[in-house]
């Protein structure tokens, strides 16, 4: 096996972030990390339960929703945990229409339903800035509720959208003040760090780092990971490369450039609209490409 470069997994790799997160011996990892992203919100969660992350529409468009990852706690309210690694034009459209989906699956099929709704949570961890926000440095976190425009109060407060921009998250490892800045810490920063920071050697930690570690894994998981990494560092070589020139072409023919390549490797769909940020029909003219079929005229 190569020999990689990094001691720990890239938690911005599709690979990376399910692992650390998305599988069951590792659930108290996630667990802890929405305690400490919601801990006003909800006190303490004691309970997760996974949930099938994929749902299909009812309606004519049979659209897929396929989330990173999604669950439930000890009192049936849902949480949606996505992972969004490049700009997408409508990306807080998609969490809204991905938040109906839990709302529609607790409609109870009979007339004794009296359409009580328990709370959905949509969390987006970003790894790039909205443009609108580019002007708030400090501001890295948004809340999001139904409220009153005039009164600024919350109408109704079962709907809750939070979005976390880490590029905007700097400080330094002495500079962390609480654990909930340490997960963010950790997130933003795990592949880069060559061991284990003092500050940091707690139990939930600890585990986290032992789970992340490259060497550890077997020949299975490490080209699995190779594979969501070459995805990761392509995509994120050819925006920084076209950043720096200048074109915003340059941008979307590297974006196409990493989804012509998740293409011939038979990635779902899906996995390549969120890895992207292109639509169904641009990955449908890329395919294309692929089939032979692309019309130059």
């Amino acid at each position: 096996m190569t020999e990689f470069r990094e001691k720990y997994i890239n938690p911005f790799t599709d690979y990376g972030f399910k692992r650390l997160f998305g599988e069951e011996p590792n659930k108290d990892l996630l667990l802890d990390f929405l305690n400490e992203l919601l801990h006003e919100e909800q006190g303490k969660i004691t309970e997760l339960t996974y949930l099938k992350n994929e749902n299909l529409s009812t309606t004519e468009l049979n659209r897929k929703a396929i989330f990173d990852l999604y669950c439930t706690n000890e009192y049936g309210e849902k949480f949606i945990v996505e992972l969004q690694k490049t700009k997408q034009k409508f990306f807080k459209d998609r969490t809204v229409y991905y938040s109906t989906f839990p709302i529609r699956d607790q409609a109870l099929i009979g007339s004794d339903w009296d359409f009580e709704l328990k709370k959905v949570y949509t969390i987006a961890i970003l790894d790039f800035v909205f443009d609108e926000d580019k002007n708030k440095p400090d501001k890295f976190r948004y809340d999001v509720k139904l409220s009153d425009i005039e009164t600024k109060k919350v109408f109704y407060n079962k709907l809750t959208f939070i979005y976390l921009e880490m590029p905007k998250f700097n400080k330094t490892v002495d500079e962390l003040e609480s654990k909930y800045e340490k997960w963010l810490f950790i997130l933003r920063n795990l592949h880069k760090l060559d061991r284990i920071p003092e500050k940091l050697k707690e139990d939930i930690f600890l585990k986290l780092f032992e789970t992340a570690e490259i060497a550890k894994f077997s020949r299975e998981e490490y080209q699995n990971y190779e594979d969501s990494l070459k995805y990761y560092r392509d995509l994120k070589n050819s925006l920084d490369t076209a950043r720096e020139e200048g074109f915003e072409k340059g941008i979307e023919k590297g974006i196409e450039k990493v989804a012509l390549e998740m293409l011939r490797d038979n990635e779902p769909t899906e996995k390549i609209i969120r890895f992207t940020g292109l639509t169904i029909d641009e990955i449908v003219t890329i395919r294309k490409l692929i089939d032979g079929s692309f019309s130059n005229d």
